[in-house]
């Protein structure tokens, strides 16, 4: 995506790591091996992953690993080889004793699983870790799939921060892209969720659902405003190719339903405005937050700064010891080798440069809306400022970023095309290749 993009095509991307998927391959397997085999590096913390990959229906606009068709006995066995994965993951010498510093239950839907299957997979966890001494311990949440009884259940498994995929207040829109929840389900969630007395609860919105409005989306941003969470995460609707609507708009050669970038980007500055007015401080360039004083999006800062992260599930993303990896993309390979051959299922990894961690940092940590050049100096030997002198001129030039003194921030408007500023940092052999 570039900075001056309009139309919002095909193939548009949210950066999450560096160097891109696309260059990970089999080659590194024994790199990671080598990485799991070995004790950690002193003093990073240590992260877990679980992804639950079930949904109740396909969003139009995804593009996770994630499935709709699984009946109770295959839910099961994913189940039972999710459990043996970490199992098999906790006797790894890279864990080195450490104790989790922050656990996410991502998806896919982890709250389509029962109170029943939830309980059960927090005792099979528990026998080989323990989240009891993380921070931050997160779990996804789809307002359709929740009861009184399995938010309770959620509290009692020591689940501190609930994020709750809304997305939108409009049934019509839900229903236009794809979405399994009505409206009158998140405000059933919200009130079981406040009885629970969660001491973190995030709400997602998307700014750009095919139908939106300028009236849908400022009743989206009051009705979020007024359930008052610990946290409001908005992204822009980006079309990867793999969605539904990217497939439908490439094989049927029809114009892109989504909203333009400008349109998107004045949907989050408005948001972005009238939660401020309501007292929420901005935390990077998707998320505002009530108390900045709290341990919020601790999974997101660690990740950002190179913490370690054992990601377990199908098709699931970590990192350990500087080695980047994946998991096994299909369901027979995953579940196969876990439950069959009783070894990792690794599929493919990538072992970054210290130039390519550099850049890693520096991008991720920039999606935050500041950077300290201190900071870099002293990690990596590098003053960021000089090396990319171009760079920043160009966006301090353009209205995108300030720099004062050590401090790198971006302008209102660079925090709305943030992932748009990020690739010019790329190396050159990954300029322009695909990202996944």
């Amino acid at each position: 995506m570039a900075t001056d993009s309009v139309k919002t095509e095909v193939g548009s991307y949210f950066i999450s790591n560096y160097p891109p998927f696309s260059q990970w391959s089999e080659d590194y397997i024994p790199d990671l091996q080598q990485a799991l085999a070995s004790e950690p590096r002193a003093g990073v913390p240590l992260g877990l992953y679980l992804h639950v990959p079930f949904c109740r229906k396909r969003c139009k606009f995804c593009y996770f690993r994630v499935y709709t068709d699984k009946n109770a006995s295959e839910v099961e066995t994913y189940v039972s080889a999710l459990v043996d994965e970490i199992q098999l993951v906790s006797q790894q010498p890279a864990m080195g004793g450490r104790p989790f510093r922050f656990v996410y239950f991502g998806g896919g839907t982890p709250s389509f699983l029962s109170p029943k299957q939830l309980k059960r997979l927090e005792d099979r966890l528990r026998k080989s870790i323990s989240w009891d001494q993380a921070e931050e311990v997160t779990f996804e949440c789809e307002p359709g799939t929740l009861s009184e009884t399995k938010v309770k259940t959620l509290r009692e498994m020591g689940v501190t921060r609930l994020s709750l995929g809304i997305e939108n207040f409009s049934d019509k829109i839900l229903e236009e892209n794809g979405r399994a929840h009505l409206t009158k389900e998140v405000y059933n969630a919200w009130e079981w969720i406040e009885k629970a007395q969660f001491p973190n609860v995030n709400i997602d919105l998307i700014a750009g659902m095919v139908g939106e409005t300028w009236d849908t989306w400022r009743d989206s941003v009051q009705k979020t405003l007024d359930l008052s969470p610990e946290s409001v995460t908005i992204y822009q609707m980006e079309l990867p190719f793999n969605t539904v609507y990217s497939q439908d708009i490439l094989g049927n050669k029809i114009e892109t339903p989504v909203a333009d970038w400008p349109q998107k980007r004045a949907w989050v500055s408005y948001a972005f405005d009238e939660l401020a007015k309501a007292g929420y401080s901005q935390s990077s360039a998707y998320t505002m937050i009530k108390d900045p004083t709290k341990v919020s999006f601790s999974y997101r800062d660690n990740l950002f700064g190179g913490a370690d992260l054992l990601a377990t599930g199908v098709a699931s993303f970590g990192h350990i010891s500087g080695v980047h990896y994946q998991n096994k993309t299909e369901w027979a390979d995953y579940t196969g080798d876990i439950l069959e051959k009783k070894q990792l299922p690794l599929k493919r990894a990538y072992r970054p440069t210290p130039e390519q961690l550099l850049i890693r940092e520096t991008i991720l940590l920039l999606k935050r809306g500041y950077l300290d050049v201190d900071y870099f100096q002293n990690k990596f030997g590098v003053n960021i400022l000089d090396k990319w002198q171009p760079i920043w001129n160009e966006y301090v030039e353009t209205g995108l970023a300030t720099v004062d003194g050590n401090r790198i921030e971006l302008t209102r408007d660079g925090l709305l095309r943030a992932d748009g500023l990020l690739p010019p940092f790329f190396e050159e052999q990954h300029q322009g290749v695909r990202y996944t």
